[in-house]
C-alpha cells in the first residue's frame, strides 16, 4: 500500500536535463525543491563551453574541470520529436532542422525552466561538495555547498539539511580513456573527446581516433576535412585494415596494440602509422565525488550500485535517488519517466518494494549479466526494446502506454545513424514521409 502522502524538502544536484525535469516533477507533487548548480547557467552538458581543460586526457584530479563535453558543431543524434518531453514538445526555436544543433536544445531547456517556474529554484555557482546522512539511522541528509562571493575571491561554504536528495549531475564530464602499452612514453599529443571543440588544431596532422560511438564518428569525419590522415581504431574483432570508400583520407584498423617512442602507433591487425595525435573517444565515468554513504553506494567499473532499477539504493531508498544514469535509449524520455517515478514515490502516492525485494532484484540483474557475459561497465546500458521505459510507466500509474511510433522511430534512426556519413543521414531523412509509411 502507498505511504501517506507527504511534502518534503528535496535537494536536486544539477540543473541539466535530469535536474530540471526532476525539479518540475517534484514541484508538481508539492515538494519544496532546491536545485544546486555549480556553473553560471542551466542546461548541464547542453550549455556549450568553448574552454577546454588544462589536462587534455582528464587524468589530473586537481585540474580545473569543464563540465560540458560539447563540440561546436554537435547536433542531436535523434529526431527532434523524440528529444522532447511527453507533455512539452521540442518545437522549433531558431533551428528548423529535425536534427538541430546543440544551441536549439539549450533554448528548449531554458524555455522549459521558465515556463514551469524552475529558474527561481536554482542556486547558480553553488558546487555541492558533500552529501551525507545526518547520522546512520536518519533519513535526513546534509548537503554542503561551496560558492564564491561576488565581491571577493573568498569561497563560502554552507550546510543545509534536506529530507531527500536526487542526484542529477550527469555522466559526460569525467573521461574514460583507453590503455595500451607504451602510451606514457609516446611523444605525440593525446586528448579525450571531452576536450575537443573544433577541427582547426588538427590541420595537416595525422590523427588516430579511438572509438565508434556517435561522438567518434562525428569527430573523425569533421577532422578529416583538415587533417592529413585520420585512422580509426575499433574494438570489434572482425575489423581489419581498410580505407573507407566514402573518404579519401580515413582508414579503419583494429584496436591499438601498442605505441612506440618514435611516434609509431601499432594496431592489433599488424598495420601501423606514425601519428601526431591520439583522440580517445572512449566514453565517460560515473563520478560522484561529493557523495558519502560509507560504502553503501559505490562506483565499480562504471557500475553505480546497488541501485534498484537504476534509481534507488535499496538501503537508502527513497531518500536518496539517481536520475539519468541509463544510456542507449531516448535519454530525455528515460529521465522524464524516472523523475516522475521518484516524485510520486517521495510524495507517498507510489510505494517501493521492501528493501529485501529491491536488493534481490539488483542481484538478479547482476547474476544475469554475469551469466550472459555482459561486462560490468555496461550495467546501465539498456539492452532491450523499450522494456525499461514501459516498466516505468506501470509504476507511475497516471500515464498511458507509449505510442508505438516512438520505439519504431528510435530504432529506425539508430540503424541509419551508425554510418560514417552521419550528418548526411540527418540532413536527408524525411521523417514526415517515414511517419506516413508506418501509420
Amino acid at each position: 500500500m502507498p505511504m501517506k502522502e507527504q511534502s518534503l524538502k528535496v535537494a536536486v544536484i544539477g540543473a541539466g536535463v535530469s535536474g530540471l525535469h526532476t525539479a518540475r516533477e517534484l514541484k508538481t507533487q508539492g515538494h519544496a525543491v532546491t536545485i544546486f548548480e555549480k556553473t553560471k547557467k542551466l542546461g548541464g552538458t547542453w550549455a556549450y563551453d568553448p574552454r577546454v581543460e588544462p589536462d587534455p586526457l582528464g587524468l589530473d584530479p586537481g585540474r580545473e574541470i569543464v563540465h560540458s563535453s560539447l563540440y561546436q558543431s554537435l547536433r542531436v543524434n535523434l529526431p527532434r520529436r523524440l528529444m522532447g518531453f511527453l507533455d512539452y514538445p521540442f518545437t522549433e526555436r531558431k533551428d528548423p532542422r529535425e536534427f538541430p544543433g546543440h544551441e536549439e536544445m539549450l533554448l528548449y531547456l531554458e524555455d522549459f525552466a521558465k515556463d514551469f517556474g524552475l529558474v527561481e529554484l536554482v542556486r547558480f555557482e553553488h558546487e555541492v561538495v558533500r552529501v551525507e546522512r545526518v547520522d546512520e539511522v536518519s533519513h535526513e541528509w546534509v548537503v554542503e555547498s561551496r560558492t564564491r562571493r561576488s565581491d571577493s575571491k573568498e569561497e563560502e561554504e554552507k550546510e543545509e539539511v534536506f529530507e531527500a536528495v536526487v542526484v542529477c549531475n550527469g555522466h559526460h564530464t569525467q573521461p574514460r580513456i583507453a590503455h595500451f602499452p607504451g602510451m606514457d612514453s609516446w611523444p605525440g599529443v593525446q586528448i579525450h573527446s571531452h576536450n575537443y571543440r573544433t577541427p582547426e588544431p588538427f590541420q595537416n596532422l595525422i590523427v588516430v581516433v579511438i572509438g565508434n560511438g556517435s561522438s567518434a564518428v562525428d569527430i573523425l569525419t569533421e577532422i578529416s576535412s583538415v587533417a592529413k590522415e585520420v585512422h580509426q581504431a575499433l574494438q570489434a574483432s572482425d575489423i581489419h585494415f581498410k580505407k573507407l570508400e566514402s573518404h579519401n583520407n580515413i582508414w579503419q584498423h583494429s584496436m591499438i596494440e601498442c605505441t612506440k617512442e618514435d611516434g609509431k602507433v601499432v594496431f592489433q591487425d599488424g598495420s601501423f602509422v606514425y601519428a601526431d595525435v591520439i583522440m580517445h573517444c572512449t566514453g565517460y565515468k560515473y563520478h560522484f565525488p561529493f557523495l558519502r554513504t560509507n560504502g553503501i553506494v559505490s562506483v565499480d567499473d562504471n557500475r553505480v550500485g546497488p541501485l534498484y532499477k537504476h534509481v534507488f539504493p535499496p538501503q537508502l531508498a527513497p531518500w536518496l535517488s539517481f536520475v539519468g544514469l541509463p544510456y542507449r535509449g531516448v535519454t530525455t524520455l528515460i529521465i522524464e519517466l524516472q523523475s516522475r517515478w521518484v516524485a510520486r514515490v517521495l510524495s507517498g502516492k507510489v510505494a517501493l518494494p521492501s528493501e529485501e525485494e529491491m536488493a534481490s532484484s539488483v542481484e538478479e540483474l547482476y547474476q544475469h549479466m554475469e551469466e550472459s557475459g555482459w561486462p560490468k561497465r555496461h550495467t546501465h546500458q539498456l539492452q532491450n526494446k523499450f522494456d525499461y521505459e514501459d516498466w516505468l510507466i506501470t509504476q507511475i500509474l497516471d500515464l498511458p502506454p507509449l505510442e508505438e511510433w516512438r520505439e519504431q522511430m528510435y530504432f529506425s534512426a539508430l540503424k541509419k545513424i551508425i554510418s560514417i556519413d552521419d550528418d548526411d543521414f540527418r540532413d536527408t531523412w524525411d521523417i514526415d514521409k517515414w511517419m506516413q509509411e508506418i501509420a
